[in-house]
């Protein structure tokens, strides 16, 4: 991607909202249709839309998954607005404990993980069942750290055929804000500017959000 190490450049880590798009199996589909159109001869064009907040990318608040929880209202805002990490995990099934003691991840950090599922998983409409998740042990090392914030580049933080509730229960438990379906095709590991900010969705327990990045300057 051209531009990659500009520090002037964002880099939108989002993925496109639209009919059609993959999702969680059971979730509620998105759907947008125009209820007026200006090629129709109305005043205006209108969309209207119906969808999960759980789509593309979102985030999750603890009330996700931990009962009178903090909603995605009351998030912080620098939560997800100031520097993060992107890490590339080679494991090609889960992001375990061993792997992340590699990263001398510290307490505080805003930390995205690129797996392979930003080259591969994105690539269908299909869902991917065998997409890479945070294994239990990797989510209990995370709250350990005492990271801020995490970020991972498919549908959900854990995974689809086992122990999934119990990753978000660890890693929302410990108040650690998540962001669920980045695309990180385009970012390079290394130190950047995250700007993430989900819509402010009154007593919900995720919105979706826009997500970007930016290069930090070498110190």
């Amino acid at each position: 991607m051209s531009g990659l190490n500009n520090d002037q450049t964002w880099i939108d880590i989002s993925v496109p909202v639209r009919n059609g798009m993959a999702q969680w199996p059971g979730d509620p589909p998105f759907h947008m249709e125009r209820a007026f159109d200006l090629e129709k001869g109305d005043a205006a064009t209108v969309s209207h839309m119906t969808m999960c907040v759980h789509t593309g990318t979102h985030m999750d608040a603890p009330l996700h998954f931990i009962r009178n929880a903090p909603g995605i209202d009351t998030m912080p805002l620098d939560a997800t607005i100031g520097p993060a990490r992107v890490i590339q995990i080679k494991d090609v099934k889960s992001i375990t404990r061993k792997e992340l003691e590699e990263h001398s991840i510290r307490y505080g950090e805003r930390i995205l993980f690129r797996t392979r599922n930003s080259a591969q998983s994105w690539n269908s409409d299909e869902f991917d069942e065998n997409f890479v998740y945070i294994a239990p042990d990797g989510a209990h090392y995370l709250a350990k750290c005492g990271v801020r914030t995490i970020g991972v580049d498919y549908l959900s933080v854990g995974s689809f055929r086992n122990d999934g509730d119990e990753t978000h229960e660890i890693l929302l438990g410990a108040g650690i804000w998540v962001i669920e379906g980045l695309n990180l095709r385009n970012v390079e590991p290394g130190e950047y500017e995250l700007v993430c900010l989900p819509l402010k969705l009154a007593d919900a327990e995720g919105a979706p959000a826009r997500a970007v990045l930016r290069k930090r300057a070498a110190a």
